[in-house]
């Protein structure tokens, strides 16, 4: 059994449902991808790569109001399947959702085609599908639920919290631009938030860079 073969068993949980063709067939179809740091796995509904698996690294999915507001929908990271991508074999769904990299990110691409016509043919796949379009679409909720009735005060926290266990410390190198476009917020309203946490003595900052002082008082943020 090769790298990839072990990953594909793990990852793809229809995998041992596929025939021997299957596997033959997703096997010498998929491709390894590289991208660097900021680069778009998917930039517009026009494009419809296929199924990614992401090995290593960590992926943004957002959308684009009309006056060019970013908001993040969810984030994937290690072992996580990126669906979105593969949207366009989705019947009766449309929509403009960009995906781009917060890391370097290794991932593994089933192209549409070959994807399609695993659904086509297997229901182990089609259930694998839409189990995980309901886990995405549940996050697409929460957000949602936070930008319609949670204070930004309260998402701010929730953002850094959430980032910081994401970068396994206290300090998080990020800058205020790109948290206004996590939140759909603007930078100037992000900075004068900060400032604000920053004085009562839960955060201190610098350039390009947030520490949390008082982890309790933020988590009591996220509580109200």
């Amino acid at each position: 059994m090769n790298v990839k073969d072990k990953y594909y068993q793990e990852v793809l949980r229809f995998w041992k449902d596929l025939t021997p063709n299957q596997r033959e067939l997703v096997d010498h179809s998929i491709i390894k991808k590289h991208f660097n740091k900021g680069e778009a796995m998917r930039s517009s509904s026009d494009q419809c790569s296929g199924l990614f698996l992401i090995e290593s690294g960590q992926v943004r999915a957002y959308i684009i109001s009309e006056n060019g507001k970013e908001i993040t929908l969810y984030r994937l990271f290690d072992r996580d399947v990126c669906i979105f991508s593969a949207s366009c074999i989705m019947k009766n769904i449309s929509f403009d959702i960009f995906i781009e990299t917060e890391k370097e990110t290794t991932a593994y691409l089933i192209p549409t085609s070959i994807f399609d016509k695993l659904s086509k043919e297997s229901m182990a796949v089609q259930v694998f599908a839409n189990e995980l379009m309901a886990s995405r679409f549940s996050d697409v909720m929460w957000i949602m639920e936070q930008t319609l009735f949670m204070t930004l005060d309260k998402r701010l926290a929730i953002f850094l919290l959430e980032q910081s266990n994401i970068e396994e410390s206290d300090t998080i190198k990020i800058t205020h631009e790109k948290i206004a476009n996590h939140l759909g917020s603007a930078r100037e309203v992000i900075t004068r938030m900060l400032k604000y946490f920053q004085e009562e003595g839960i955060i201190s900052l610098s350039r390009g860079t947030i520490h949390i002082v008082n982890r309790k008082r933020l988590e009591q943020l996220t509580l109200y």
